[in-house]
């Protein structure tokens, strides 16, 4: 990568940034088909939180198997194989008979989306160094946004005519438009780079802040997917209608964008593992807020402060944890951290739906998800400023 002009790195920089994208539009769109297929198949709340923990038991195993890939094969040739399994997969889960169906396939789609964001943040903070590879991740995160609204603007728009089943069609498409896109980048990593087990890179690793880095990726995400999987359901509950719920969730996503970018600017400033606590602060503050809200108007608020914080603090985390790794291992350890995360995502939704069978009140939920959010922001600040490993970046332009 050390002849590509800046240009080009910026043209790559928007490529990878599909990654974030199609994986929030999937998210994104999963939340809303949940209310649907609730419906149309009579299925209790919890078996509603089971088809996106299932999803997400998917992530956490394309997590670890991808990022351990991408340190392997590439993270080029890993990028185009997880989309590739995340279209596939929505293909045929677009003609899923029942739900047991449903959830097998789901595990499957999971897997090209829990590969999709390790891989892709271990690319972007190869072509990076110092503030700048820091706020590049978290601008790279931005298009997380973009893709919750294009599900939002998908499912308000299309869903009275095509039904969750055209929806998905419609995402596997435009998923292998991106794959003919991702077949131009140049590959990030040096060919020398040495291929080991990826126990032997967790032995050679591992310091006792690893366990602090999984606890802070455990909490962010156990926190976001709680959260924001059920919020057009908990909307629809307490009598908005499923029309009117997409078009506030709308609403509360574009909060996303201004969180990120007040985030990246905070990164050329302060160590970003403040700027992640001080998000993860806000998101609990968000949470309160939202567990005693009454109004349309005061969720739509409350929603609106739970966006700006929670994505800037999934951002800002995303932007540290590549950096503590050496580039041999970089898609390794990365995929590993966020794999924890995603089991954090896997208890969330699933929390949600119990606790509302047993008809355990919304704010009480919501303080559950305050209290995570403390401990994730407690945790970062354990984490060290800089990487403590001997690395080098000589296979790395300096884009400062």
């Amino acid at each position: 990568m050390d002849n590509v002009n800046q240009r080009t790195i910026s043209r790559i920089f928007l490529i990878i940034g599909t990654a974030w994208l199609f994986d929030a539009m999937d998210v994104g769109l999963l939340s809303f088909i949940m209310s649907i297929v609730h419906k149309e198949w009579a299925l209790t709340n919890s078996q509603t939180g089971l088809i996106s923990s299932i999803s997400t038991i998917g992530m956490v195993c394309g997590g670890f198997y991808f990022g351990h890939l991408a340190d392997r094969i590439g993270r080029k040739n890993t990028l185009i194989a997880t989309l590739l399994t995340f279209s596939i997969g929505n293909l045929i889960l677009a003609g899923a008979p029942g739900f047991m169906a449903f959830l097998i396939i789901r595990f499957i789609v999971g897997m090209g989306l829990g590969g999709e964001l390790p891989v892709a943040a271990t690319y972007i903070a190869d072509i990076y160094r110092g503030r700048k590879r820091s706020q590049m991740l978290i601008l790279a995160d931005s298009f997380w946004a973009l893709g919750w609204l294009a599900a939002s603007f998908l499912s308000f728009l299309l869903t009275p005519f095509l039904g969750w089943r055209g929806i998905l069609v419609i995402t596997a498409v435009t998923g292998f438009f991106a794959i003919i896109l991702r077949k131009h980048i140049h590959e990030s990593r040096s060919e020398s780079a040495v291929k080991q087990h990826w126990l032997v890179s967790l032995r050679q690793t591992f310091k006792p802040w690893t366990l602090m880095l999984w606890l802070a990726w455990f909490m962010v995400m156990f926190s976001y997917y709680g959260m924001f999987m059920w919020l057009p359901s908990i909307m629809v509950d307490k009598g908005y209608g499923i029309v009117n719920s997409f078009g506030y969730t709308t609403i509360i996503v574009v909060a996303q964008l201004p969180g990120y970018f007040c985030a990246a600017w905070l990164a050329k400033r302060i160590k970003v593992k403040y700027v992640f606590a001080l998000y993860m602060l806000g998101t609990a503050l968000g949470a309160v807020m939202f567990g005693q809200s009454t109004t349309a108007a005061l969720i739509v608020v409350s929603g609106c402060v739970l966006s700006f914080f929670n994505l800037g603090a999934y951002g800002a985390i995303i932007a540290l944890t590549p950096e503590l790794y050496q580039n041999n291992i970089r898609g390794t350890m990365t995929g590993m951290a966020q794999g924890i995360g995603r089991i954090g995502a896997i208890f969330g939704p699933l929390l949600i739906g119990v606790l509302m069978d047993r008809q355990i009140g919304i704010s009480v939920i919501f303080g559950i998800f305050m209290v995570s959010l403390v401990i994730g922001a407690l945790a970062v600040l354990a984490l060290p400023t800089s990487n403590n490993l001997k690395e080098t970046h000589n296979n790395e332009p300096n884009l400062n």
